[in-house]
């Protein structure tokens, strides 16, 4: 027998789990279970260390039966890294929210803060707040100048996920990526919004990789690095109605062939979306002397507003965000089908569409139709290419490149 479940959270708001959950272990179906996350220590004063008290009212949850309530008293809750797994063998849908606050003690975390691993039918929903308090951490971030840096915590990640929904919630200044996606299938993610200043190092919005029939829609991410990031091994990715700004751009494809276990990236469509004030438009960046062949391709960027963005429109072969790299070796990753449509406003530099493909790999069947990218300067926008021959449709603004 099938039976509804409902965990509430009250922090000022109503945080509420609602699951259904089959019946088992004798439990009667009118019977209602409670349980408050104070009745398993936590303190909600916002300096006590709640997380012991959360991961045992989540295994609680995971593993009951019948008709459960969690309660999550109002308060605001320091939370050190936690981890929500499954598989929970009752529980089909969760749904979760509420004001958490990270701990700044670095020593204490591995890869990531709030952690949902191995669950079916996950919903993360209702207006909550993921205060990552990133600020502290940033100073010790190497990794804009050095390759082989120690990664600092995401967020909020995802790993092995299937049939996810995250829908209204807030991250604030995470000391990495804000929410980030791995191996995770059939994930709905809308109305979130991810804040950090512009120079915030590596706080990308939203990363995906190795992951499946993923939707991102009506969005806003203002951050200090990548809004959306798409890394290797994914494929069928629809971004749409998303804000970008500031940032490195809404959705940078890689960089991509930097290490020899890398995927295929395909099947990608963003669309829809406005950037603002940007570094980067629409982006994809691979390393050259790439170890290992992968192909990214059937990708379509459409319908986008650029105002004063950066490079609205850029593929780059020759990645290399240090002072130098290694480009001995072309870049390997194969480039193919790929769509331009639409794509209109102004560019912040005279360059306004750049496509720097592999003198190895070169990119094919690239289209840029009804391309319309002011500068707003006295120089006219124009464009740039290497080891390419576009096809163009429709308007062209800045005219097209030969070579």
């Amino acid at each position: 027998m099938t039976l509804m479940v409902r965990y509430c959270f009250f922090l000022g708001i109503t945080w509420c789990l609602f699951a259904a959950v089959t019946e088992g272990g004798g439990q009667q179906s009118s019977a209602r279970r409670y349980f408050d996350v104070k009745n398993f220590g936590a303190r909600a004063n916002g300096k006590t260390d709640d997380s012991k008290a959360f991961m045992a009212a989540w295994a609680a949850a995971c593993h009951s039966t019948g008709n459960v309530r969690l309660v999550v008293s109002k308060g605001t809750y320091l939370l050190g890294p936690v981890s929500f797994r499954g598989p929970c063998r009752f529980v089909s849908s969760l749904t979760f929210q509420g004001y958490l606050k990270a701990t700044t003690n670095l020593g204490s975390y591995r890869d990531s803060w709030v952690e949902f691993g191995w669950v079916n039918r996950l919903i993360l929903t209702g207006g909550g707040i993921f205060d990552g308090q990133g600020a502290s951490a940033w100073p010790h971030n190497t990794c804009p100048k050095n390759w082989n840096c120690k990664l600092l915590p995401t967020s909020i990640k995802f790993v092995s996920m299937t049939n996810t929904t995250v829908k209204g919630i807030t991250s604030l200044n995470s000391k990495f990526f804000h929410v980030a996606l791995v191996g995770c299938k059939g994930f709905r993610g809308s109305g979130i919004r991810i804040s950090a200043p512009a120079n915030s190092p590596n706080t990308d919005g939203i990363h995906i990789e190795q992951s499946q029939d993923v939707t991102i829609q009506q969005s806003s991410v203002s951050t200090g690095d990548d809004c959306i990031s798409i890394g290797q091994g994914n494929s069928r990715i629809t971004i749409s109605g998303i804000t970008c700004g500031p940032g490195h751009g809404i959705s940078s494809v890689g960089s991509l062939g930097k290490y020899a276990y890398e995927k295929d990236v395909r099947g990608l469509v963003v669309r829809n979306s406005i950037l603002s004030g940007t570094a980067n438009g629409v982006r994809i960046k691979t390393w050259a002397n790439s170890p290992g062949a992968i192909v990214a391709a059937n990708m379509t960027f459409e319908n986008i507003v650029m105002n004063n963005v950066a490079n609205p429109i850029i593929i780059d072969q020759l990645y290399c965000p240090y002072a130098s790299c290694a480009s001995s070796v072309p870049s390997l990753v194969r480039i193919s089908d790929i769509s331009f449509k639409n794509i209109r406003g102004t560019s912040a530099t005279p360059v306004a569409v750049m496509l720097r493909c592999s003198h190895g790999t070169p990119c094919k069947n690239v289209r840029l139709q009804d391309v319309h990218l002011d500068h707003p300067g006295r120089l006219r926008s124009s464009s740039t290419c290497m080891n390419i021959k576009a096809i163009y449709s429709g308007t062209q603004i800045p005219p097209p490149c030969s070579v």
